[in-house]
């Protein structure tokens, strides 16, 4: 099978299972505070929770640059396999955890393990596909998040029917007993970078100093323009994953146990629907025109404006899964794009490591709503903050138009690249 011809295909399957544990692990802690503060009482106040949820995002952010230089560095189908079993492991150990400081240390120890993650995830799949296929494959791996973060939705009403410690033993189990079976079925990327020994081996030799990498990354003018726009609208990202549950239930006026899973499942059946869109667009009209990814892109940011608009002011069933299903498709476009935009301005070399320190700004930014509308929420204000975030992804989106031009499909490539529309 790693021989086969559809193993570029074969990678997106097994790495989709990845994306969906690395998500469901996280999101299931935001759905199940309702039974969790039941034993662990310092979870009743929204301010400490919230607290909890950034920890997972600092740390998260604090080593994704790190995870990418590694990504770039060492043989990736290890580091993926390393991180799902302790990322699986310490949802396990959650189970366990009978006090607040437990569960702080352990998601700290979380955001550790699955920053490792998504820059290697990711920049294998974009390796191991050409221009033509990358922003579906990508999509495709992004529709594994989404569906983590749906199934996670569920934790709340598994945690109704059982025990919160039931749930974490359970999805930690499966993801521990996943990363063993990955061991046999990954292999890394052979290319131009060449790997030492066998495909197994975990040091890639040939591989450019990290100082010289960051230098050239921090000198593309283009790099930076990327970091802002991926930036901008991560904080309306990650304030849905974490919060939308949340807010749901607030202006629906439904126990978390219905709106777990109604908000988590709106926002990812339709970035579902919108990485394949946005993928199979942006694959298309990039063969005809070099900005055809950043267009479509910026379709996918203008439809979460007035989605955002309407999640935060929104009070019937209709207004506020509507506006999450608009969310939902525009941000999943936005996503599908953003290591195939990269890819048009970054060597293949330094790709894990651009979309790290992408991660690291973009979850710090997480981090920062999450505490804030931990604040929000005891202040009964968190609608009106909700709908606030328009403005500011309007911006990213005229940033991204206006100054975003690439010159090539896949910069770095050893293909002449086509005479193409910029």
């Amino acid at each position: 099978m790693k021989n086969s011809t559809h193993y570029p295909w074969i990678l997106v399957a097994l790495l989709w299972v990845v994306a969906l544990l690395n998500y469901m692990d996280r999101q299931m802690l935001s759905t199940m505070k309702p039974a969790m503060e039941i034993d662990i009482v310092e979870l009743q106040s929204a301010t400490n929770f919230g607290y909890l949820m950034a920890i997972f995002l600092w740390i998260y952010g604090f080593m994704s640059p790190v995870s990418g230089i590694i990504a770039d560095k060492f043989n990736r189908k290890w580091i993926i396999v390393g991180s799902l079993f302790v990322w699986s492991a310490v949802t396990f150990a959650m189970s366990y955890a009978t006090t607040f400081n437990q569960l702080y240390i352990l998601r700290a120890l979380m955001g550790v393990s699955e920053a490792l993650y998504i820059p290697a995830g990711l920049s294998l799949i974009a390796d191991f596909h050409s221009s033509k296929t990358r922003s579906l494959a990508i999509g495709i791996h992004m529709t594994g998040l989404y569906m983590g973060q749906a199934l996670g939705g569920f934790g709340a009403t598994i945690a109704v029917n059982y025990t919160w410690q039931t749930t974490f033993h359970v999805f930690g189990m499966i993801g521990i007993v996943y990363s063993f079976f990955l061991v046999f079925l990954l292999k890394e990327k052979k290319g131009s970078e060449i790997e030492t020994g066998t495909p197994d081996s975990i040091i890639i030799k040939e591989k450019s100093p990290v100082f010289k990498g960051l230098a050239l990354l921090f000198t593309n003018i283009s790099f930076w323009i990327i970091l802002f726009y991926f930036t901008i609208p991560s904080l309306p990202g990650w304030a849905t994953k974490n919060w939308l549950p949340t807010l749901f239930a607030e202006n629906l006026g439904i126990p978390m146990s219905q709106a777990g899973p109604l908000s988590t499942i709106t926002i990812a059946a339709s970035s579902f629907l919108g990485v394949i869109i946005g993928g199979i667009l942006s694959d298309r009209w990039v063969q005809t025109n070099l900005r055809g990814r950043i267009y479509t892109s910026a379709i996918g940011l203008g439809l979460t404006i007035p989605s955002l608009l309407l999640l935060g002011y929104g009070h019937s069933l209709v207004h506020v899964v509507g506006a999450g299903m608009c969310f939902g498709i525009g941000f999943g476009m936005f996503d599908a794009n953003n290591m195939p935009i990269l890819c048009q301005f970054v060597s293949p070399k330094y790709r894990a490591t651009a979309y790290g320190i992408m991660n690291m700004t973009g979850v710090f930014a997480g981090a920062y709503i999450t505490n804030l509308l931990g604040k929000s929420t005891d202040a009964g204000n968190l609608g009106k903050d909700f709908a606030m975030l328009a403005g500011i992804v309007l911006l990213a989106l005229l940033v991204q138009i206006i100054f975003l031009r690439p010159k090539f499909n896949d910069f770095g490539a050893s293909e002449t690249p086509p005479k193409l529309r910029a």
